[in-house]
């Protein structure tokens, strides 16, 4: 017998012997053994999805809210009131209760006309603007109440680059602009910090006078002006 076969026969007397021990019969904890390998991976996994699944319907909320402001904006006939901004913003802050929107987000609402003058001075402006939400750290990223009032600073109107909007004579614009900071269902560390940002525009309907009106006398400190950081919940007093 040569040396390789010894050691062959060593070796297949070895494995037997290894497969007849106790420990390697025995199956009852296999399950156990494999699940702890794999269930890692798939609570990941489950995580991942259930996370992306909450930035889905954060994305469709937060559009809903943009539309929903400015369409009822523009809803409103004859003439808008202060009274109407408040109800908007409840309606607003009601969408969006199931991510927590109003201490996280901040609404801009601006009225846009043509600004009536002529020659270089024409063009758009911000007759009034009112912001919603508790979130500080976000502006109207087109400008502020009066903006283009006596020039043409606003002549291409608002919006982003290449696809900006303005009003025609004697109609008005109601520009949404809705910045909320997403709040995550497990952690950040899937998505990391993520601003979801939408805008709409509405063109006001059967409106003629589009000045915002007070007939209900509500005190100066109580209207959602664009320095006030609150929600329906803690509202500016």
């Amino acid at each position: 017998m040569t040396m390789d076969k010894t050691i062959e026969n060593r070796t297949f007397k070895l494995v037997d012997r290894f497969r007849k021990l106790p420990i390697v019969e025995d199956t009852s904890g296999l399950a156990l053994l494999e699940f702890a390998f794999t269930a890692p991976v798939m609570l990941l996994i489950g995580m991942t999805g259930m996370e992306t699944a909450n930035l889905a319907i954060a994305h469709l909320q937060v559009s809903q809210i943009a539309m929903l402001v400015a369409d009822n904006a523009s809803r409103v006939r004859e003439s808008i009131d202060e009274a109407d901004i408040r109800e908007i913003f409840t309606g607003a802050d009601l969408t969006g209760d199931a991510i927590d929107f109003s201490p996280n987000a901040r609404i801009i609402l601006s009225n846009l006309e043509v600004n009536g003058r002529t020659g270089s001075s024409a063009g758009q402006w911000i007759r009034w603007q009112r912001c919603y939400g508790g979130n500080a750290s976000y502006g109207s990223s087109y400008g502020k109440e009066n903006d283009g009032r006596y020039d043409s600073s606003l002549a291409a109107g608002i919006g982003p680059a290449g696809n900006k909007i303005s009003a025609s004579p004697a109609t008005a614009i109601n520009f949404a602009e809705v910045i909320y900071d997403y709040k995550p269902l497990i952690s950040n560390r899937i998505f990391g910090n993520k601003v979801i940002r939408y805008e709409s525009a509405f063109v006001a309907r059967e409106r003629d006078d589009h000045a915002l009106k007070n007939a209900s006398s509500i005190p100066s400190n109580e209207l959602w002006k664009c320095n006030v950081y609150g929600t329906i919940d803690d509202p500016p007093s």
